[in-house]
């Protein structure tokens, strides 16, 4: 496998894979800093902020937050692996990633006008309250408004396996660990800055410092119309302003490497074909297939537990109700620094090693989270889940382009993508059906300790098939030239 970078002489032909070292580093950075701009967006817009307005501040339904992100999830299923096979073809990644971030800003800024100007304010607005009580939005606002938040999800998600796929054609493999450490300290940093640069728009504060000053507030409405009100709609604006913001830099300065240079037509129809099978022939890469299930049952647990921790700190923990923000910083402040150790781990022992290691870390984490006697105690374990979460998106990456030659990179991880949005239906309702189905038994404690506990299981199941997978990496690698 080798690295395909950039040649200042322009001479490479099509079919012409050159091995240097590596790429500019403005290129490495700049790929490295979309994964901050995409981060601001699914921790505000994704994780914080649209499903608690529409259900609690617009008297929506739950229903109505899942439906929106089922459809995404489907959506991304049924056409990410297409879409990266015809990539493949192409070896055009750059020009998706462009595409799909500019459509998710554009309906972000949508549900942020829409929200703030054609209905009406009830409880989400903390600067102008409205005699309205007990708004329920329905028709074409609430289709808008959903619409557009399935639109913007979608294609937030769509980027991602084409930026995943970027990676070979920067770094020759010995370092790859590195640059996806790179990325993964860039994208909890732009959390945690997202969070504190939107949640004044919010209700004038800043976590952990509490109220801003007025006038400060005031000259910030100003100049954002579509945060004038204040209130949860308030922050959808600005966040798409700065995911775009963040992600110029890969616009402008990344490229890519070894494009197909000759016209020629897609085969569409048989890009189709290939989903199916890019399934058959991962037979002819040892260990790809069990890899790609076993990041299906770890995502599945990750993304369940993220999903619902804020949940089981109020309920089961008895934390104060809306200290989510506060906790997901709490959380996301060790991931930084636990994402540059993964990466640097995952090129010295290996990507599987390091997952082994950071799925046991889990296992045992999510056990501590169960028996955990106190408050306190449940802050000490979430900040080393938040040490450890990066370790997973660190080495994953690697891990896969490991077991695969890198031009068929876009369909292997379009085929990532689709197990990973399989798992975001999954994992949340076994974890509905444990803790509903034993509530009216047993109490909320022991429901909710219920539903760490099918993750927990989760993660032993994936630490088993992860066993299996073949490890690919040598201790020191040598690249010809």
């Amino acid at each position: 496998m080798t690295a395909i970078v950039h040649d200042p002489t322009g001479t490479e032909e099509p079919g012409t894979a050159l091995v240097l070292d590596q790429a500019p580093a403005r290129e490495r950075w700049s790929w490295a800093l979309y994964e901050f701009a995409s981060t601001i967006f699914s921790m505000n817009i994704a994780t914080l902020y649209f499903a608690v307005w529409l259900v609690s501040d617009l008297h929506g339904s739950n229903a109505d937050v899942a439906i929106g992100n089922g459809i995404a999830s489907v959506l991304v299923m049924l056409s990410i692996p297409v879409l990266g096979a015809v990539s493949d073809v192409t070896r055009r990644r750059k020009p998706w990633v462009i595409g799909f971030t500019i459509v998710a800003v554009v309906a972000t800024v949508a549900i942020g006008a829409v929200g703030q100007h054609l209905i009406p304010l009830t409880g989400d607005s903390v600067l102008k309250p409205t005699p309205v009580n007990d708004f329920v939005i329905s028709g074409l606002p609430l289709a808008f408004v959903i619409t557009a938040f399935v639109i913007a999800n979608y294609a937030y998600q769509g980027a991602l396996p084409f930026y995943n796929a970027m990676m070979p054609e920067l770094a020759p493999p010995g370092k790859w660990g590195q640059l996806s450490g790179l990325g993964a300290i860039l994208g909890y940093t732009g959390s945690i800055l997202g969070v504190l640069m939107i949640k004044p728009f919010f209700d004038g504060t800043l976590p952990l410092l509490g109220q801003l000053p007025a006038s400060l507030m005031h000259s910030i409405r100003a100049i954002f119309p579509l945060a004038s009100t204040g209130g949860r709609v308030a922050t959808f604006a600005p966040t798409a302003l700065l995911y775009f913001v963040f992600s110029i830099p890969l616009f402008v300065f990344c490229r890519d490497h070894f494009p197909v240079r000759t016209r020629q037509n897609v085969p569409w129809r048989q890009a189709f074909r290939d989903v199916a099978n890019t399934i058959r022939e991962s037979r002819k890469y040892p260990g790809v297939l069990r890899f790609i299930i076993a990041s299906f049952v770890y995502q599945d647990a990750m993304g369940t537990i993220i999903s619902f921790m804020a949940l089981y700190a109020v309920v089961a923990m008895g934390f104060k109700s809306g200290s989510e923000t506060t906790l997901f910083v709490v959380l996301t402040i060790p991931a930084v620094f636990g994402s540059w150790l993964w990466g640097r781990l995952t090129d010295r022992i290996g990507p599987k090693k390091t997952l082994m290691f950071v799925l046991g870390a889990w296992v045992l984490l999510l056990i501590a989270m169960i028996a955990a006697p106190s408050r306190q105690a449940f802050w000490i374990v979430g900040a080393m889940i938040g040490f450890i979460y990066g370790g997973v998106n660190v080495a994953e990456r690697p891990m896969l382009l490991r077991l695969i030659p890198d031009e068929e990179a876009g369909r292997f991880f379009g085929l990532m993508v689709l197990s990973a949005r399989a798992a975001a239906v999954v994992g949340p309702l076994v974890w509905a059906l444990a803790v509903d189905g034993l509530m009216p038994s047993f109490g909320k404690g022991i429901a909710y300790r219920a539903g760490v506990a099918t993750v927990a299981i989760a993660m032993c199941i994936a630490l088993l098939i992860m066993h299996g997978v073949p490890d690919n990496f040598r201790a020191t690698e040598e690249l010809p030239g």
